[in-house]
């Protein structure tokens, strides 16, 4: 095989993985599923990822991390603004884009599930975790945003809590998009709960 031919049948299978997972779910796909669906062979999933679970992992994995750096292009796309414009558009990025990501969003929550009985996935899903935690941190010093020495909190909570609060909003949004509050909404909330815990 090519090494062109091989770099087509990679991307290939991760196409047709997350295609599968958001159609059928992780525990429902096989790898007679994910050859279909790519066009490729058996063998092409075993010599590019190792077996069909490693497969799907990595289609997870993708999404989340695709979602991370849309998210720093959000906020930073446009140029400098205050604390509540970075969060504003950190926001929009997050929560404003569901339905249009709704696939990528199935793709996520399929991974949970799964990641409780599988260690390898669990471990892929906390390493892509930490990545974004990081990643929220270096936005945050980026922007400029300084805690200041006696904050009550790190930047790596506050980063944990804002992903926090957008993977309840998906969950929320996949049962009952009209009841789930938008970008706005969201700033206006934690600012109205930052003042009732001041």
């Amino acid at each position: 095989m090519s090494r062109t031919e091989a770099g087509g049948y990679r991307e290939r299978l991760l196409a047709a993985a997350v295609s599968c997972l958001r159609d059928k779910g992780y525990a429902r796909t096989t790898a007679r599923d994910l050859v279909a669906a790519s066009g490729t062979n058996l063998a092409s999933i075993g010599y590019h990822f190792g077996g069909k679970d490693a497969l799907l992992n990595e289609a997870i994995i993708g999404c989340f991390e695709r979602w991370t750096r849309r998210v720093e292009e959000e906020i930073f796309g446009t140029g400098p603004g205050s604390p509540r414009e970075l969060l504003e558009r950190a926001m929009i990025a997050l929560v404003d884009v569901f339905e249009e990501m709704r696939p990528q969003l199935v793709v996520c929550v399929e991974g949970f599930p799964a990641a409780l009985r599988e260690d390898a996935l669990r471990d892929k899903l906390a390493a892509a975790y930490a990545r974004a935690r990081q990643a929220g941190v270096e936005m945050l010093r980026r922007a400029g945003a300084d805690l200041g020495p006696d904050s009550p909190v790190t930047a790596e909570a506050l980063v944990s809590v804002l992903i926090a609060v957008s993977d309840g909003l998906m969950l929320q949004w996949l049962l009952d998009p009209a009841s789930t509050p938008d970008a706005r909404q969201v700033v206006d909330a934690l600012a109205a709960l930052s003042a009732f815990a001041g």
